[in-house]
């Protein structure tokens, strides 16, 4: 069951029923079109990681903006998506299992869908999930960036030259390139370490694509870069195509990476906020809001105050989340409205069903999360 919208179009900020999900328009706005203009002009293009947002809305602004088209980490979200206009999706994962190929290839239908693969016998799957539907699948080879995970190893040239002629071989499938993607590295808070960690991927993917074209074998889009790395992912020169995913909302945890200077990175505003009440004021100094687990994710540790950095968000259960206020400043009182800062972005939006849209403290729009739960 879809929750009731916590907010009308016109009313004002404070009048929307918490724990809801803020975006700041005039920040979206921005951070959209800085990473277009990043982009724009390196000979490089913008594929967006749809999986931050999981919004139709969101995904029309990034097209519009000049976006290729959009990553997805899962099928459902591609299909949720569709209304966006994309039309061209990357599902940036290995689709597994005869029901999500199936419905791979019915996305195939619709749109230009390419997938990943770095196992020959996965490439059989797909190839004859394709050939079965009567469609075509582009296929990216994921190599490992540096992070040991899903790609595969750096210097399996062997492996690599099966892979890429068995998927220029196969019925119904078309090898594309190469996909090296470093997500743990877009967290390096040193601004030199975070640009090797890129720098890395970079050269193993040069390498890779240098195999590839020596053997004869297709390899026209190196695809990969996130929001951590994207400077030097644009400088190296190395990737055809970027998918950043948190720029458009950012979020606590980014917010701890440093920039050449060591101060905080400040190319991209915050525009994703968690809005909360305190229902309760326990003792002196603390009191209790109506987000906790539910309305928030904590993988990234906890959220912020926004614009309250004498308030420290301390515990949260499944309903409630704990507030500690510092000497420097005085707790919030009942009833008091507050704005977290999320700790990590993309879980976080995936807890909510609606965004509410927000320019100048007035709500302009509330959207639908439309690939919330989108997990096949």
């Amino acid at each position: 069951m879809t929750s009731p919208m916590p907010a009308r179009i016109g009313d004002p900020l404070s009048r929307v029923q918490t724990p809801a999900l803020i975006v700041d328009l005039d920040a979206l706005d921005a951070n959209i079109g800085a990473m277009a203009a990043h982009v724009r002009g390196t000979g490089q293009v913008l594929r967006p990681h749809a999986k931050t947002h999981k919004s139709v809305e969101v995904a029309r602004r990034q097209l519009a903006a000049g976006a290729v088209g959009l990553c997805c980490q899962k099928v459902s979200e591609g299909e949720a998506l569709l209304p966006s206009g994309v039309r061209d999706l990357l599902i940036s994962n290995h689709v597994v299992g005869a029901g999500k190929a199936q419905r791979l290839c019915a996305l195939a239908r619709e749109v230009r869908t390419t997938t990943l693969c770095s196992d020959t016998r996965h490439a059989r799957v797909l190839s004859d999930a394709a050939r079965s539907a009567g469609v075509q699948l582009e296929i990216l080879i994921e190599i490992d960036a540096g992070d040991a995970r899903m790609g595969l190893p750096d210097g399996d040239t062997t492996g690599l030259l099966q892979i890429a002629q068995m998927v220029q071989d196969a019925p119904g499938l078309r090898l594309r390139g190469l996909q090296v993607y470093n997500g743990p590295f877009q967290h390096i808070r040193s601004h030199e370490e975070r640009t090797s960690a890129a720098v890395l991927a970079a050269n193993r993917a040069k390498a890779a694509s240098q195999l590839l074209q020596d053997a004869g074998l297709s390899c026209e889009v190196i695809s990969g870069g996130g929001t951590g790395s994207f400077t030097a992912d644009v400088e190296a020169g190395v990737l055809t195509e970027l998918q950043p995913g948190s720029y458009v909302f950012m979020d606590a945890d980014y917010g701890r990476n440093l920039d050449a200077s060591g101060a905080q990175v400040s190319a991209f505003r915050q525009s994703l906020f968690v809005q909360t009440t305190v229902i309760r004021t326990a003792s002196a100094g603390v009191v209790y809001l109506d987000a906790g687990v539910k309305s928030l994710n904590l993988d990234s540790g906890m959220p912020l105050v926004k614009g309250r950095p004498d308030l420290g968000f301390t515990k949260a259960s499944d309903e409630q989340g704990r507030i500690e206020a510092s000497p420097a400043g005085p707790a919030p009182e009942l009833g008091e409205v507050l704005m977290l800062v999320p700790s990590h972005c993309d879980p976080t939006v995936n807890q909510h069903d609606w965004i509410v849209a927000v320019r100048n403290e007035e709500v302009e729009a509330v959207w639908p999360v439309d690939g919330r739960g989108c997990l096949l």
